[in-house]
Parts: C-alpha cells; structure tokens; sequence
C-alpha cells in the first residue's frame, strides 16, 4: 500500500487547510492536482508526518504515521519544492548525506550517490559545487537525493518548477521511468495538469481543502468521450434546457457553439433534445476534453461535486 488517509481534517490556528479528505492509494502513480491553497502540500507534510492532523487517520505504506515518523521517513523518498543545498557541498557530498540520514553507512551512501546521480542526468558534474547548478540541475539534484536510499515511496512537490520545455520533458520521462520501470509508488503534486496527465495513472483533484475528483486517468478521460460540439437553429436557450433536464451538462466554447458533456447514449439524447425546443442541430463533433478542461470544471462545480 502506498498510503491511505480516512477523514482527515488540518487546521492551522484558524485556517482549515485540509476538511474531510478521505483516499486511498495502493500503488502506480498518483498525480495530485489543485491550485495554490488546495490543500497539497498540507496532505504531503501530513503524510511524511510534518504536519499532525487534527482529526482523521493516516496510513503509510501501512504503518500508522506518527507512531515513529523517523523510521517511516527511512522508506520514503522527498523531492520538496523548495532547494535543499548545503553551501560548499558537491552533488556527490550532498546526495551521500541524505543517503546516510535515511540509514546507509557511509561507503553505501557514497557509492549509490555516484550511481543515481548518473541516473538523473548529472554524472559528468557530480563533482561541482551544487549551489552553482543550473534550476534544471537543482531539480535533478533533489531527485538525486529523493531516491538515493531506494525508497518504497516517492513523493514529488512540483517536480518541473522552472525549467525549459526540454528539461520538463526530460523531467517527465525520468518520473515515468520511476513510476513504471522500477516499481516505486509515486506521487506527484503539481499545478501542471499536463504533467500529471503525462505520467500518472491515477489522479486527485484538491480545492480548498477538499477532494472533488479521484479516481484512475483512465475512467476519469473515458467520461470525457461523451462530450460533443453542437450549433443549433432556433433557441439555444431551449435545447440547453431540455439538455439539463436529460441530465446533461453544457458550457459555451469560444468558436459560439456549446460543448455538451452527456451520460450514456449521448447522440441520441442530443437529437432528443433538439426535438423537444424546436431545434435543428446543423453542426455535431466529439470534443474529448483533456484533463486541463475536467480539472477547470471540477473547481467551477466546488467543493460539493461528489468524488
């Protein structure tokens, strides 16, 4: 198992920062998605055990987490957002020392150092002042140190944070390697929706605190297929509520027609509707949404779509 959280609420003083978040995620890659002040961060330190809850239950590769958090840290592996260098240290130097404070002695540490920092892209500069890299470097580096005492569990805090479309692509084929050649539970946090759509098969979607969405990529983009164009002539107006009425949703795209997310047999009901306003339908295309579209929906329907 990966981890699993039941009911578990944060609070900060007043600020509620997690409410009622109940998952459960057994292995793959868990992309974890939602804008700034969704609650991310505050279920990752809860999970490393940073942060205790103030109601709830949590589980770590199923160990319950705060009973001993040191130990449990041991089997993780923490890519944080924000640069973790110790000044006048080489890559080598640095990566060895996280390798040591998660339990290898001093000769495993240094020798594992030089292994994944050539797996990370970084070998031919291990031996360069970290605080003199590149930010592409800098994230490497973190991964260097994340993964250096082969962790069970990897978590990801915005992985890709300011780097280059090529070396985010490079980022991005390193975590699905990780996530699908080496067997390692994955999370990855991010604000990036093509990120996590590229490289998780699972996904989580978090705002103000709440989980709106969660489920496998796969079912989440399947209940997209039924998404359609349309242009009527008569009363859009109509035909949008004799849609709603069907249990359909509708937006309007920007070219003026309307995208129409339906449930089962969707063409059908769409001529259906276009019968009962008095409409004709003269234009209708699939129009599969990408994650980007379901992740911008789920935050406008708030905090009480179902899950």
């Amino acid at each position: 198992m990966g981890f699993e959280v039941e009911h578990l609420s944060v609070r900060y003083g007043r600020q509620q920062a997690l409410q009622d978040v109940s998952l459960r995620f057994e292995s793959g890659a868990l992309g974890l998605l939602g804008p700034n002040g969704a609650g991310k961060s505050s279920l990752l330190r809860t999970l490393l055990g940073f942060v205790a809850p103030s109601a709830g239950s949590v589980r770590v590769l199923g160990e319950p987490v705060g009973r001993d958090a040191h130990e449990l840290r041991r089997r993780i592996g923490y890519h944080p957002e924000d640069d973790v260098l110790i000044p006048a240290m080489n890559a080598v130097g640095s990566v060895a020392l996280c390798g040591q404070l998660a339990g290898l002695d001093h000769t495993d540490a240094l020798q594992r150092a030089h292994e994944i920092l050539y797996f990370v892209g970084l070998g031919e500069v291990r031996y360069r002042i970290a605080t003199t890299y590149s930010q592409g470097m800098r994230q490497r580096l973190k991964l260097a140190q994340a993964l250096v005492h082969d962790p069970e569990l990897l978590i990801l805090d915005e992985p890709t944070n300011g780097l280059d479309p090529n070396g985010r692509q490079e980022m991005l084929k390193l975590i699905r390697d990780l996530a699908t050649a080496k067997g390692i539970h994955l999370v990855l946090s991010s604000h990036l929706l093509p990120d996590v759509e590229a490289v998780c098969d699972q996904v989580v979607l978090l705002h103000n605190g709440r989980v709106l969405t969660a489920g496998r990529m796969e079912d989440l983009l399947k209940s997209a297929q039924e998404t359609y164009e349309v242009r009527v002539k008569g009363a859009p107006e109509a035909f949008a509520a004799a849609l709603l009425a069907r249990g359909a949703r509708t937006t309007s795209s920007p070219r003026g027609s309307l995208l129409v997310q339906t449930p089962a047999h969707g063409v059908r009901l769409l001529f259906d509707a276009a019968h009962t306003s008095g409409c004709q339908i003269r234009h209708l295309v699939p129009a599969r949404e990408s994650l980007v579209e379901m992740f911008a929906q789920a935050v406008d329907r708030g905090p009480h779509a179902d899950p």
